[in-house]
């Protein structure tokens, strides 16, 4: 017998996956027409901050224009896309460097969601440096008392 979580699980992997590809291809329509993105992968670290009314999520993304990200919630994932483009110094041919330690290139962040929430109301606000995506939880109506109105039909 086959395990239907595993092909649920692979289905929406699947999903996020397709997802991802549109938004980076329409980061390349809108930051490179006419040429690829740059090569390299970043990885910008995340925190998940749950709230009473909220979750946020909170990237670390220094030097990513607001231009070059694309947030979307799918199948209660959030996913965070986008890139880091590196600077003119960084690209010069005759540079020759001691240290690297900063990345570049595009990057990709899910993260899923467990609970009810008005992802219709998120919001994501990128200031300096920093992208918080806050979604809203749905106000849990367990335990609550709720009138039901009996309507009379003739006949």
């Amino acid at each position: 017998m086959r395990d239907f979580r595993s092909l649920l699980v692979s289905s929406e992997l699947r999903d996020v996956t397709d997802e991802v590809v549109r938004l980076f291809e329409d980061l390349d329509r809108d930051q490179h027409p006419g040429h690829h993105a740059h090569g390299g992968e970043c990885v910008p670290p995340l925190d998940v901050i749950e709230t009473g009314s909220a979750v946020e999520v909170v990237l670390d993304v220094p030097g990513v224009r607001r231009s070059a990200i694309r947030v979307l919630i799918k199948n209660g994932i959030v996913v965070v896309a986008g890139e880091k483009v590196p600077s003119d110094a960084c690209v010069r041919a005759e540079a020759s460097f001691h240290l690297v330690e900063r990345s570049f290139g595009r990057f990709a962040r899910a993260v899923p969601l467990v609970g009810a929430f008005d992802t219709g109301r998120a919001r994501a606000d990128l200031r300096r440096g920093q992208l918080r995506i806050t979604v809203p939880k749905v106000a849990d109506r367990r335990g609550r008392e709720i009138l039901v109105p009996v309507e009379e039909q003739d006949g």
